[in-house]
């Protein structure tokens, strides 16, 4: 290592020694004594988030094993990145059950070493997907929709959108619980509306709106990326994989038919309403791509999945949609199945 910046590095276990100082912390529940970098031991890094890397550690004073996750500012010579400051604030007043805890800031000896302490999570679905074969049935589906959901409702009742909703932000404990993780891209809704960048949601879960480049969208982009992970989670394998903008819009076109300014008025006034061609398509396929699942279960994603955002579903609409009332129940999250931390087990063998 060739500074004192307490980063971390495969040939490291521990984090760089660091004097014990006072410190003013980026936010003003954190003003006072932040953790020391120091009393935290490496044990493996676990991830990447939208703003910085992930890492499992041991506290070593309570002993528990906890997340540290290193803010990323690499490019920023005015101190902390507006969005881990965002991050920092939102998640510091979010309380849930379905919400990623952060529990403290712990500092190095300079203003670029600066961590978030959070609780620990053996998965992440995104991982899980991709390694697991085994399909979820149709109750750990719904059970883990209703946590989503659950979680997504007290954000949306805070006016705060997450705006980066993907599997691999979504954290499974071992005890079953899902948490919604990486508020780096998320926002506290303005009154009045105040126009963001529509340049946020991975691609896969990015809603139609935002793909035509309006400005001025809600908490509906959540929820159409609710609708591609329900999607994902029912057909093991991601619902709308496109690789660009265009062909994004192609994929759900085939999906969900071509809208017009009847279904979703105003469309074609949008940003990019002229640039962005649609293909041709009269039907609505979603009964056809599955086949298998009950007529409840596709008016939940038609819901979700619907092109005018002011017609979606919202968060507390979906919470109470027939689905989540129609057999089988949602399993109860303790019964969830539970596989090795593959995260963990990756990270070894790349050592």
């Amino acid at each position: 290592m060739t500074d004192n910046t307490a980063n971390y590095d495969d040939s490291h276990t521990t984090l760089t020694t660091v004097r014990k100082k006072k410190v003013y912390c980026p936010d003003t529940a954190f003003y006072g004594d932040c953790r020391d970098v120091e009393d935290f031991e490496k044990l493996n890094r676990v991830g990447e988030g939208t703003y910085g890397v992930v890492y499992r550690v041991k506290d070593t004073k309570s002993g528990s094993v906890v997340a540290l996750k290193k803010i990323r500012m690499e490019r920023e010579t005015d101190g902390m990145p507006i969005s881990s400051l965002r991050e920092i604030s939102i998640l510091k007043r979010m309380k849930h059950p379905n919400i990623v805890n952060v529990s403290d800031v712990a500092v190095g000896p300079k203003l670029d070493s600066i961590f978030l302490v959070m609780e620990y999570c053996e998965q992440d679905l995104g991982t899980l997907l991709d390694m697991i074969s085994t399909p979820y049935t149709l109750s750990e589906v719904k059970c883990l929709m209703t946590q989503l959901l659950k979680g997504l409702e007290y954000c949306h009742s805070h006016s705060i959108i997450h705006r980066d909703l993907k599997m691999s932000n979504l954290l499974l404990t071992s005890t079953g619980l899902l948490k919604i993780a990486d508020f780096g891209l998320a926002r506290t809704l303005s009154l009045p509306g105040k126009p963001m960048t529509p340049n946020v949601v991975t691609l896969w879960y990015r809603s139609p709106e935002l793909l035509y480049g309006d400005a001025n969208y809600t908490t509906a982009v959540d929820l159409w990326s609710a609708g591609c992970i329900m999607g994902e989670l029912l057909q093991h394998r991601p619902l709308l994989p496109g690789n660009t903008e265009q062909s994004q819009l192609n994929l759900i076109v085939k999906l969900l038919g071509t809208p017009n300014d009847h279904i979703w008025p105003g469309f074609t006034q949008l940003p990019l309403g002229k640039a962005l061609m649609l293909p041709k398509q009269d039907k609505n396929t979603l009964k056809l791509v599955f086949p298998r699942i009950s007529d409840q279960s596709i008016s939940l994603l038609a819901g979700l999945l619907t092109y005018n955002p002011r017609s979606r579903l919202t968060v507390r609409q979906a919470l109470q949609h027939p689905y989540f009332r129609e057999p089988p129940r949602a399993q109860d999250p303790a019964m969830l199945p539970t596989y090795p931390e593959i995260r963990n087990l990756m990270s070894e063998k790349e050592k």
